[in-house]
């Protein structure tokens, strides 16, 4: 199937093919034509999928057939980084059409809260949207919603995990009842269904099962106890073929705790996270995106919504919650065909939490230990328990050993690694360039 098999306006396929778009992805495929057809859709997609596309089109071809005055669509989005992707994204679809966006998000200066407002004022046909601003936006009666025909929810789950509930039913009370509701997110958990059912009458249900690491991925795990994660990470880092590094650790504090330690062995390293005001956090993706920073530390804020190209190495501090998150989280490097690396810190208490990634990737990963001198980590049991002996320490070494009497464990400094399995069927661990 082709972009032009879908009969969307000329002026859209025009934009198409200036951008070398050809054939559709799978959530592309099935959702457009629904889209076109008027119906609500629930869309189940991760990041990378090309979902974004999927809801623009179509709306750009209804704003394109059925011109309408004031605001034609809203789109809601958990960040202010992910909204204003989404607005790139429809500036380039767009591009040959009279159709106007702006993204709207709180956390800048009072400068940013009147641009928005005078946008608005003149008129936008799409607005995406922070809940947060969307709401000081509404209550200012500064946007007209009255002929309001699309509203999106781009990545609901995570919007509903930031507690924006409320906020979204808020936005909802004063919408038009009359209007396309579509709904995409990467997880389907039954917060999201309830959702549904209270914003949404029928509706039409995609899912796009979710895709397994690239193949340019190569998957490393380390077993190692809490005490031994940081010296491994300063381990890992020594490898100066990782020249750009994202880790991602469980809770803010964390984040801070690592950033300190590796800012003390002067890496040129940064923490983002929910504390950090907008302006700060987009200035330090800019410096990432840039390569002024080598290393970015961060929550699964980092994991999605999140578009930068050529990350060599992804760092997982601790085992994500969500199986789907590791996908999500490892999905950051190996981008547009290219190679990567991600090595994921096992504890004993997060062994079963990696049984279930490795049953989700159908693939199991050898468990590598720790450089010798960090000391052993634990051992893995493929029952999904550690068999680490009193405090976490096994007792003797011989299992860390092989039959010839040498350590395991990965050479980071080299970038090459023995005993751990390498998607590139190899045992460099090179980024090849």
């Amino acid at each position: 199937m082709r972009f032009e098999d879908f009969n969307l306006d000329p002026m859209i396929n025009e934009g198409l093919q200036a951008m070398s778009f050809e054939k559709p992805t799978p959530i592309q495929e099935k959702a457009i034509p629904l889209i076109m057809s008027g119906v609500d859709i629930i869309g189940c997609a991760q990041t990378g999928t090309g979902k974004t596309a999927a809801f623009i089109l179509p709306v750009l071809h209804h704003l394109l057939q059925n011109p309408t005055k004031g605001v034609n669509t809203i789109i809601l989005a958990p960040t202010r980084e992910l909204a204003m992707q989404i607005d790139q994204q429809i500036e380039g679809f767009s591009y040959f059409t009279n159709a106007s966006s702006i993204a709207v998000y709180g956390g800048g200066d009072g400068e940013d809260y009147v641009r928005q407002k005078r946008a608005l004022k003149t008129g936008a046909d799409i607005i995406i949207a922070t809940p947060g601003r969307l709401i000081s936006l509404i209550g200012s009666k500064e946007v007209d919603l009255s002929q309001l025909n699309h509203l999106i929810l781009d990545e609901a789950d995570r919007m509903l995990d930031m507690g924006f509930h409320d906020d979204i039913m808020k936005i909802i009370s004063v919408l038009p009842k009359k209007r396309q509701t579509l709904l995409f997110s990467a997880t389907m958990p039954p917060n999201i269904r309830k959702l549904a059912k209270g914003i949404m009458g029928s509706y039409e249900e995609i899912s796009i099962k979710i895709s397994k690491p690239a193949e340019g991925i190569d998957q490393r795990a380390i077993m190692a106890h809490d005490p031994q994660k940081e010296a491994l990470l300063t381990e890992v880092l020594k490898n100066k073929d990782f020249q750009s590094v994202i880790v991602f650790a469980s809770t803010r504090e964390k984040v801070k705790n690592i950033a300190r330690t590796l800012k003390r062995k002067g890496d040129k390293v940064q923490d983002f996270h929910s504390d950090l005001d907008q302006s700060e956090r987009e200035k330090i993706m800019q410096q990432f995106k840039a390569r002024n920073l080598r290393v970015l530390i961060g929550t699964d804020i980092l994991s999605r919504g999140i578009d930068v190209e050529g990350i060599d190495l992804v760092v997982n501090f601790d085992v994500p919650p969500d199986p789907e998150d590791y996908v999500h989280r490892i999905g950051r490097t190996a981008r547009a065909s290219k190679t990567g690396t991600a090595i994921t810190f096992i504890n004993p208490r997060d062994i079963p939490k990696f049984r279930q990634i490795e049953k989700l990737i159908e693939k199991e990963l050898k468990k590598e230990q720790p450089p010798s001198e960090l000391g052993e980590g634990p051992q893995y049991s493929s029952a999904g328990k550690s068999r680490s002996g009193k405090g976490g320490q096994r007792h003797g070494r011989r299992s860390s050993r092989n039959p010839q009497g040498k350590r395991r464990g990965g050479s980071f400094r080299s970038g090459k690694k023995s005993g751990g399995h390498s998607g590139r069927g190899g045992g460099d661990n090179r980024k090849s360039r």
